[in-house]
């Protein structure tokens, strides 16, 4: 059973890493990875191989940059030509950016089943491409594979059959799991010696709140990034503040002219987007963690750290639900500051686990794969 794992956005590479794995030691099973090329930024899509074991992907179709729709319609191409010549038995595609889309079409086109990890998730705002790119997957996939009740109860609504859904866990939760430990061994004073601006003195574990903010919703214009600023001054009069700042934040500071203002900003080290284990070891050492991302708000529930996510929705409930998620629905300084200081005072969540959040998802996966497909 030749099975298509497809890679593009950094979020993907931890999650189809352990079900490489997986899949590696299922007898039947031969995995392939091809990397569209989404993300191409070294910094942002290379380290992520080799920090996660991955083997150097069998395909990459260089289809990185443009804007959505030709960044979809450049995987398409690519993979329409790949697929017809390899024959791939399934295609297999998780999380929600337009490489998985753009898979997700081929797969169908070509009468390929497909399989999608980490389906049924919902943020309810389509104005957020993502969103569009679940909701299109779900609605052609053959297997959907959920990682929280919330994408049980979505998917019931929309009529999706049973049969086609099973509900297995968080693959996500399979890399931070087996990863902990090797990040652990790093040094948080290598890691800072790495930054752009700012001075590490006075930067100790579990003293520290960790920013990551790259949401076009929040920082493609001048009036978010000004309140990005006034975020990170406020929050380093309370404790120091590590800003892994993303390529498109990083663009968009410059093009404002905020930049300056940024880097001379005191109690502040801004650090260059980090590999996955750098960033885990980050995450797991900090006092607190001020981010957009979705992935990230996962990691923080099952790492028990409280975490303000600036969004109006989410698709991941079970992190505000159950977890330590704290969802902030704008940028205001002064709502902001006023939660951080709750944190700081004892008011944190205690959190508790999602079902099925236990390092083993992919085992599931792959025992439900097997059982569809090599067992018939």
């Amino acid at each position: 059973m030749k099975i298509f794992s497809i890679v593009g956005a950094r979020p993907n590479f931890m999650k189809v890493a352990p079900l490489h794995r997986a899949f590696a030691r299922t007898a039947g099973m031969e995995s392939v990875i091809v990397h569209t090329g989404q993300h191409y930024d070294e910094r942002m899509s290379d380290i992520f191989f080799r920090q996660l074991g991955l083997p150097e992907p069998d395909f990459y179709l260089g289809a990185g940059g443009g804007t959505h729709t030709q960044q979809t319609a450049k995987v398409m191409l690519a993979l329409e030509e790949l697929a017809a010549r390899e024959k791939p038995d399934l295609m297999l595609v998780v999380g929600d950016v337009n490489s998985t889309l753009a898979a997700s079409l081929v797969a169908k086109k070509e009468g390929i089943p497909l399989a999608h990890v980490e389906a049924g998730l919902r943020s309810g705002d389509r104005a957020m491409p993502e969103e569009l790119n679940r909701i299109l997957t779900d609605s052609v996939s053959d297997l959907l594979f959920v990682s929280e009740m919330a994408g049980m109860i979505n998917l019931a609504k929309e009529g999706v059959p049973d049969e086609r859904v099973h509900f297995v866990g968080n693959v996500m939760i399979d890399s931070l799991v087996y990863f902990r430990e090797k990040a652990a061994a790093l040094q948080l004073s290598d890691i800072l010696e790495q930054r752009l601006s700012g001075q590490p003195q006075g930067v100790a574990p579990g003293a520290y709140a960790l920013m990551t903010m790259h949401r076009p919703s929040n920082v493609d214009h001048q009036a978010g990034l000004e309140q990005i600023l006034q975020i990170i001054r406020d929050t380093a009069k309370r404790l120091p503040v590590l800003f892994a700042i993303h390529p498109r934040t990083q663009k968009n500071m410059e093009r404002f002219g905020l930049w300056g203002a940024l880097v001379q900003l005191p109690g502040l080290c801004l650090l260059p987007p980090q590999g996955y284990l750098q960033f885990l070891h980050l995450m797991d050492n900090s006092q607190v963690i001020i981010t957009d991302s979705g992935g990230i708000q996962e990691e923080t529930t099952y790492l028990k750290k409280p975490c303000l996510t600036f969004r109006g929705s989410t698709e991941r409930p079970s992190t505000v639900e159950l977890g330590t998620n704290f969802l902030m629905q704008d940028l205001s300084p002064a709502k902001v500051i006023a939660q951080l200081d709750a944190i700081l005072g004892g008011q944190a969540k205690a959190g508790v686990l999602p079902p099925f959040w236990d390092g083993r998802t992919a085992e599931r996966v792959a025992a439900i794969l097997a059982g569809t497909f090599l067992q018939k």
